[in-house]
């Protein structure tokens, strides 16, 4: 006896066959948006231009600042770059950075200025400022483990500042943030020298 045979109505197939693409279209954007490019730097150090709208929206947000605050824009695709590149002692790519070394990146590839590359020398070369007349690109040095200027950040605005997390890697942070706030020691801008190069941002 011949066994029924249950055939798939072709309306049935044709829904599915939209959800599969529907499916597949969604995972391409997902993947596309996971994999995005980071911020591009753009001018030369020292040079103040545009910041890409993206990168405004996203460091605006992140301080609680207008987007128009947000200028400088190869200090914020700078930042961007280096955002989440995990904590190494003595690291100076993005396989790993610790604070010294994203300090000496950012003041060369930003601002182009050459500073020393420790952090008990680069708290040597700045002109010691109150804390509320912090302007971005300063350096904001504190006092871990008993040791003093044993860590070091680069202010932003609005109170913010960038650093090399040892536990966290390069995130942005609350210069008042309670648990950090306690070491914090000094702070200054770089000291220009007939070795460094300044710029109108600084």
């Amino acid at each position: 006896m011949p066994q029924p045979t249950h055939a798939f109505p072709s309306t049935f197939i044709g829904m599915n066959k939209r959800y599969y693409l529907l499916l597949v279209f969604a995972c391409v954007i997902i993947l596309s948006s996971c994999h995005s490019k980071r911020a591009v730097l753009k001018g030369k150090p020292g040079e103040i231009v545009q910041p890409q709208a993206s990168v405004a929206e996203k460091y605006s947000a992140i301080m609680g600042v207008d987007q128009s605050d947000i200028k400088n824009g190869r200090l914020y695709a700078f930042v961007d770059q280096w955002m989440g590149t995990p904590y190494r002692f003595g690291g100076l790519d993005k396989d790993g950075v610790d604070c010294s070394g994203l300090a000496f990146l950012l003041e060369q590839q930003v601002y182009g200025i050459a500073i020393p590359r420790m952090t008990s020398q680069q708290v040597t070369v700045i002109k010691r400022k109150y804390e509320d007349e912090l302007q971005e690109g300063d350096l904001v040095f504190f006092d871990y483990d008993g040791k003093q200027f044993s860590h070091v950040g680069i202010y932003l605005q609005n109170g913010y500042y960038v650093h090399a997390s040892s536990s966290k890697g390069v995130i942005i942070v609350k210069l008042h943030d309670p648990y950090t706030y306690k070491y914090f020691s000094r702070c200054g801008s770089v000291i220009a020298t007939d070795d460094t190069t300044t710029s109108s941002g600084k």
